[in-house]
């Protein structure tokens, strides 16, 4: 394949720095090297990085530190352990004087429309600054209220004169297995400050806002991703991304043209069937839930770190929903067994620089399971069902057992890294991408 795909750097959730998108560095070593070299693109990020760049922020914090990379004296698990929450603080971190806080209550339509402007005009943007994402309302209430989530952990910053909403972070709880261990955890996403305020040093105060919320709810450990290497990455995983539209996506700057190739070849490679072909293969329904679960929990036991999801979990964040999540599942026309499941969420982005398209529609891969249909199969039917919905592109990390897949249904690599990354916790080695069983939006 030869087009040179480009995308947002996916999921700048959590980036301690106001500047979202900027990377020192953004080499990761190819599938085939080994943990070893992670760590050494890890030291060779930070000897790279000036001493007055250097994550001043992150080195205060119960993250791993890049010295102690390849130390196997240090203990798995949490880094330290958890305050009494008598001596959690009790008040808010203070701002700069002009702004306040507040907590963003995500039922407001009104709040909801501000919340979705402000990361519209402001949040994940591309190198180029080409695109950005554009994460649907509904995408947003469906991300930040599953099972038990905290409303106090939807924080967002006022200009206290305009009361104008110009920053944003939130947290969700979550039960992360980490190995053997059940953890409670938050998973924290959506930091985005307004381009205007990137110098007011607004980022780490808000991270450490949202932590003094989360400690209050006697929750010590997080998950995040960023588009950025921080202080340290438990895996660091690669975009692949598969044209579904490949006129728009090289009309808009998205992929371009392979050497040799005409458009009309380039429609013709990428042209899927117009029907699925498995037997049985039909969208998910509230009935399917405990089926649902099952085939899950069982999938997910083989990765180092997984969620630990129960009927409500999977009701909320696999039935389908129209424009945020899509789910299907392999219905056996025998035994009316569930053996296999896919599904991918909807989250496109603002096309910044086109006379003729405005949204690029793509979807992201979810969480799949095969056992009896071959993930080949189940996902060029996952494919199909995509292009009908009229996506433009499927993205897909190469986490859980995604490699097997990509390159045989003309997946490209894209320029878009991901950095997972625990707070509180210490995994002893790097995790491989397959190592992996968790898919943050």
């Amino acid at each position: 394949m030869n087009d040179r795909l480009k995308l947002p750097i996916m999921a700048d959730n959590n980036a301690p720095t106001e500047t979202q998108i900027t990377s020192s560095d953004n080499t990761v070593p190819s599938e085939n090297e080994n943990d070893v070299s992670i760590d050494a693109l890890a030291k060779k990020v930070q000897e790279s990085l000036s001493l007055a760049k250097r994550h001043r922020f992150w080195e205060t914090q119960p993250v791993g530190q890049f010295k102690d990379l390849g130390d196997t004296t240090l203990p798995e698990g949490p880094i330290e352990p958890p305050t009494p929450l008598s001596e959690v603080k009790q008040d808010p971190y203070n701002l700069p004087s002009p702004y306040e806080w507040i907590t963003c209550d995500i039922d407001s339509e009104e709040v909801c429309s501000e919340i979705y402007n402000l990361l519209a005009n402001n949040y994940v943007e591309d190198d180029e600054n080409m695109f950005r994402f554009n994460y649907s309302k509904e995408f947003l209430r469906w991300a930040l209220r599953p099972p038990g989530y905290f409303k106090s952990w939807h924080i967002g910053v006022r200009v206290k004169t305009s009361k104008k909403l110009v920053a944003f972070i939130t947290g969700v709880p979550a039960r992360i297995r980490v190995r053997d261990e059940i953890v409670i955890m938050a998973e924290v996403n959506f930091l985005c400050v307004h381009k205007k305020l990137r110098t007011k040093r607004l980022a780490p105060v808000m991270i450490k806002e949202v932590t003094r919320r989360v400690h209050l709810e006697n929750i010590w450990q997080a998950s995040y991703t960023a588009g950025v290497v921080l202080p340290t990455p438990i895996t660091t995983c690669q975009y692949w991304h598969r044209s579904l539209n490949p006129k728009k996506l090289i009309d808009v700057g998205f992929s371009r043209l392979g050497a040799r190739m005409t458009m009309s070849r380039t429609i013709k490679l990428y042209k899927l069937p117009d029907q699925t072909v498995t037997p049985g293969f039909r969208k998910m329904e509230p009935h399917d839930v405990p089926a649902v679960t099952r085939l899950l929990r069982d999938y997910m036991k083989q990765f180092v770190v997984a969620p630990d999801f129960d009927e409500d979990d999977v009701e909320h964040w696999l039935m389908p929903k129209e424009d945020v999540v899509d789910s299907f599942l392999v219905e056996s026309p025998e035994t009316h067994e569930i053996t296999d499941f896919c599904s991918f969420y909807t989250l496109p982005s603002s096309i910044l620089g086109s006379q003729n398209h405005s949204i690029l529609k793509a979807a992201y891969s979810y969480y799949n399971v095969s056992t009896k249909t071959p993930l080949l199969q189940l996902m060029n039917d996952a494919l199909i069902v995509a292009k009908k919905k009229d996506f433009d592109v499927f993205n897909a990390l190469d986490v859980m057992q995604n490699e097997g897949f990509l390159k045989e249904l003309k997946f490209g690599p894209g320029d878009g890294k991901l950095h997972y990354y625990l707070y509180n916790y210490r995994l002893k080695h790097v995790l491989r991408p397959s190592e992996l069983g968790l898919v943050l939006l």
